[in-house]
């Protein structure tokens, strides 16, 4: 068999492992938008089956012949190369992890959301306690078998933002933390307060997801054929391919901003994955380079367009007209209003300057908590000391506090970190597109999004993950990643906004 036949043949066998994958994630998509609450066990154990067969085949002697085989051809495409590494990559990780703990614990992650769900509603830890024990245990273990023994945490980063390390994030973090806390402390020290309590009001959900779904198309997330907003707990993206790219929400009757932004927010990430080539379909790298990557671009939606008078001047008009509560309030206010910092204690209700805080929060109690340097019945005690210390906030309740976040639920330490990476990388690219697009804000004030959008696709999207994020970055900025062009960004919007 030729190289050529032989690469067709890996496509089609990795098809099979994509559509388990896309099963998996319909069914826990299923789970918190439309099953009935009395079928979280049954389902636990459809999910388990399903991951139990994506186990069969990753770890198979077949796929074991595909690794040994292309492991002895040097003349590989860089596509091929790429596939190549991420299946080899998948093959060892999977492989040290035996097949009855890995299938046992997709099934305790589904019982450990609905426990999660339960928890928050009742804000009460200790309902979920048992149940995150179960699942750090699992990513310690994981982790060892991997063989991150002296920092397990570095075992998790990997999964999520390959080639990032706890040591490379203590310092970009540090430095991030450092800018943050100095800005912060100039505005309010700053006589330049803003008011935001016009905002307040009665908010038809109706309302809001009509305008939600005008924004989200005008952006170019494709709603009409190949996407779908619904209603979750917690907002999040999945997607089943290219043309199945779905986004869920939450709103509140009493203020649109949660609502809106988080739709802005997942139809960024959204666009990213419409975006990803068909022709990477069966070769494992049809996603994003890394979840910092997607959080690029999902909070440079968000923030960086999201939040800008340039996005507002044309979008403002439209809620002026449907929301009473706007009458009388020029766009300035509206701006102003949108973009005002306050420390808080929910993560996604967060301003765009505190925001990284949260996330360096939740980085140094997963670094605790994998690390064993940390007893677990004290997790809502340090975490409410964290927000009390760093941000002058302190939560009142679990639901407020420990219990806001679905992610330790479904097991993803290490993921909360490429929050605060995706604002590094998106304001890094930020400042490349304004280069190469230099009416970029023209365009964005008349509602045309296609320029920005393309510019996206060819320099992103359309790599999926054959380049890892710190190849991409450096692909498309021409520098290594760095801090300082998000916090030049900071400085420079809320520097003007404050008058500091």
């Amino acid at each position: 068999m030729n190289k050529k036949t032989k690469i067709e043949e890996l496509k089609e066998y990795l098809k099979k492992v994509e559509y388990l994958g896309s099963s998996i994630s319909l069914l826990h998509w299923d789970s918190v938008v439309n099953m009935p609450k009395d079928a979280i066990e049954y389902r636990s154990e459809m999910i388990g089956y399903l991951t139990g067969e994506s186990y069969k085949l990753t770890t198979s002697e077949k796929m074991k012949e595909f690794i040994d085989y292309f492991s002895g051809i040097d003349d590989l495409d860089n596509l091929t190369k790429a596939m190549i590494e991420k299946i080899t990559k998948d093959y060892n990780y999977a492989m040290k992890i035996p097949e009855a703990e890995y299938v046992q614990y997709e099934i305790d992650k589904a019982l450990a959301q609905s426990a999660w769900e339960e928890a928050k509603k009742k804000k009460y830890f200790s309902i979920f306690k048992p149940h995150l024990a179960k699942i750090i245990a699992y990513n310690k273990r994981f982790s060892e078998y991997w063989g991150f023994v002296n920092n397990k945490y570095d075992g998790l980063l990997d999964i999520y933002e390959p080639g990032m390390t706890t040591e490379r994030l203590d310092v970009v973090f540090g430095e991030l933390r450092e800018s943050l806390v100095d800005l912060l402390q100039r505005i309010k020290n700053s006589n330049n307060k803003t008011d935001d309590t016009f905002l307040k009001g009665n908010y038809s959900v109706e309302s809001q997801r009509k305008l939600g779904e005008t924004i989200l198309r005008q952006i170019g997330y494709d709603y009409e054929k190949r996407g779908r907003i619904d209603v979750s707990e917690h907002p999040f993206t999945t997607n089943f391919g290219n043309k199945d790219v779905r986004i869920t929400t939450k709103y509140d009757t009493s203020d649109f901003r949660p609502a809106i932004f988080s739709m802005i927010h997942e139809g960024g990430h959204g666009i990213y994955e419409q975006n990803i080539p068909d022709e990477l379909e069966g070769t494992s790298l049809g996603s994003g380079a890394s979840m910092g990557m997607h959080e690029s671009q999902s909070r440079f939606y968000e923030n960086i367009l999201g939040k800008s008078m340039e996005f507002w001047s044309y979008f403002y008009p439209k809620f002026h007209e449907t929301y009473k509560e706007l009458e009388g309030v020029e766009l300035i206010s509206f701006y102003k209003a949108i973009n005002r910092v306050e420390p808080s204690l929910i993560r996604i209700d967060a301003d765009e300057l505190t925001y990284s805080l949260h996330i360096i929060i939740r980085y140094e109690m997963e670094k605790l908590l994998i690390n064993s340097d940390i007893n677990i019945d004290d997790v809502p005690r340090l975490w409410n000391e964290k927000y009390k210390e760093y941000l002058g906030v302190e939560p009142e309740n679990d639901a407020d506090g420990v219990l806001q976040d679905v992610h330790w639920s479904g097991g993803d330490f290490g993921y909360f970190p490429t929050y605060a990476l995706g604002n590094l990388y998106g304001a890094q690219i930020f400042n490349k597109l304004k280069e190469e697009i230099p009416d970029w804000n023209q365009k964005i004030c008349s509602g045309d999004f296609s320029s920005v959008t393309k510019w996206l696709k060819e320099n992103i999207h359309q790599y999926g993950a054959i380049l890892k994020p710190a190849e991409l970055i450096k692909k498309v900025t021409g520098e290594e990643l760095s801090a300082k062009y998000f916090i030049e960004y900071l400085n420079d919007k809320f520097g003007k906004l404050y008058g500091v």
